[in-house]
């Protein structure tokens, strides 16, 4: 499009003139731009709307989200946190307490405030594993026999280790 820069408010004459001729052959510029464009100039002036996908006739199956049942069993991970874990999520449930020391002199802290946790472990619980603060866990057999005493004690099933 050409535009006139003057003094003069309005449309200029030559202006109205070129506007004019191209409202008139409007469908030959059309033309000629659909050809040299290989027909992209009308696609882009009139443009269609994008597909919708059509359903294929399948269901999907999308899983409940009503949480299952918990299935608790006690783990000492490898930085000696002692916890109780669901089997299915793998979610920590409670914190029972953490291994301390290195290589033989490890021992059981239970999760007390007194050991230096901030939320400290149930007041039930804690009755029921008291007797296991200090227990001597010098390597992976004393971690396997723990595992099981305090499952044992919290009525919890024992879980093999090759679970982890």
């Amino acid at each position: 499009m050409v535009y006139i820069i003057s003094k003069r408010d309005g449309p200029h004459r030559e202006q109205v003139a070129a506007k004019d001729l191209i409202q008139k052959n409007r469908s030959k510029i059309d033309a000629v731009a659909n050809h040299l464009t290989g027909g992209r100039w009308q696609q882009l002036r009139n443009p269609k709307p994008p597909e919708q996908p059509q359903p294929s006739g399948k269901l999907w199956l999308t899983p409940s989200a009503q949480p299952k049942e918990a299935e608790p069993y006690v783990r000492i991970s490898r930085n000696g946190r002692v916890v109780i874990a669901d089997l299915a999520s793998s979610r920590q449930l409670h914190f029972i307490g953490e291994l301390k020391g290195q290589g033989q002199s490890r021992c059981l802290a239970l999760a007390t405030r007194e050991n230096g946790i901030f939320e400290p472990m149930d007041e039930d619980m804690y009755k029921v594993l008291a007797d296991l603060e200090g227990a001597s866990v010098p390597d992976e057999t004393h971690e396997e026999r723990l595992e099981q005493i305090i499952a044992s004690r919290l009525g919890l099933n024992a879980i093999a280790k090759s679970v982890e």
